[in-house]
């Protein structure tokens, strides 16, 4: 089997920063509201605004309080939501729940899996909060549906988490195809990652000037950058893998 290229996933807050994850060659959008809680549910006008501007695939988060949990009543309302999301042209969606133990809450996050069949879905930052990671990530990857774990190694960052998910990568093929690496991601996390196998990498404030969510919208040289970088350090990578020895 052929190993895929890089996929850069840009973050995006309203319809005004497509055109610049657009030009810049993003591969997917994640739209949240609310940056500043770690991102929650937006309107379902502002995702269909969103994707009448473009083709690239979006997924938005289902997350609807700054914490790491869900209640009942706020399930039936996710539910409610995501289906109005994809109605309007959403490609899939983002969420991750913990339990009152902070491990993965497998529960609630099958029963949205389940009632979002078919339904493509990234596994959000929670994992780096869990208590205990190795049990996380063996619980994460049996979830149905979803292809993509959003992680830093940790709550501090990848600064602090990026050699943990390195080594986490490297010893298990199923982590490093399931990871994408994102909060806090800077360019010289990239090749050690892609070296790991890690083939989707997430960018929030970096692809804007000044790195500000309030003050700037995406950039298409700041994402055309982080294009190139990624696609170099994949590419290497797979050339290393596929070059014989002489």
């Amino acid at each position: 089997m052929q190993e895929r290229g890089a996929l850069l996933e840009v973050v995006v807050l309203h319809p005004r920063d497509v055109p610049g994850a657009d030009e810049g060659g993003a591969d997917r959008l994640f739209l949240v509201n609310d940056i500043e809680s770690g991102g929650l549910s937006p309107e379902p006008g502002t995702v269909s605004r969103l994707c009448r501007e473009t083709e690239i695939p979006v997924r938005v988060m289902l997350r609807l309080n700054d914490g790491l949990t869900t209640t009942g009543g706020e399930l039936s309302r996710l539910v409610g939501l995501a289906e109005d999301y994809l109605s309007v042209g959403a490609e899939g969606l983002a969420f991750g729940f913990l339990d009152s133990d902070l491990e993965i809450d497998v529960e609630v996050c099958g029963y949205l899996a389940d009632r979002l069949p078919g339904v493509p879905w990234t596994f959000h930052r929670a994992i780096d909060s869990a208590l205990e990671t190795d049990r996380a990530w063996r619980q994460v990857r049996h979830l149905p549906g979803v292809d993509a774990v959003l992680s830093a190694g940790s709550v501090r960052g990848l600064d602090a988490g990026c050699d943990e998910l390195v080594e986490r990568a490297a010893a298990d093929p199923e982590v490093a195809r399931l990871l994408m690496a994102g909060g806090g991601l800077r360019g010289e996390h990239v090749p050690w990652l892609a070296r790991a196998g890690v083939r989707q990498f997430h960018v929030g404030s970096t692809v804007r000037p000044g790195g500000s969510w309030t003050k700037a919208y995406v950039d298409a040289a700041h994402v055309r950058s982080w294009r190139m970088l990624v696609d170099d350090a994949v590419d290497h990578e797979l050339a290393r893998r596929t070059t014989p020895y002489t």
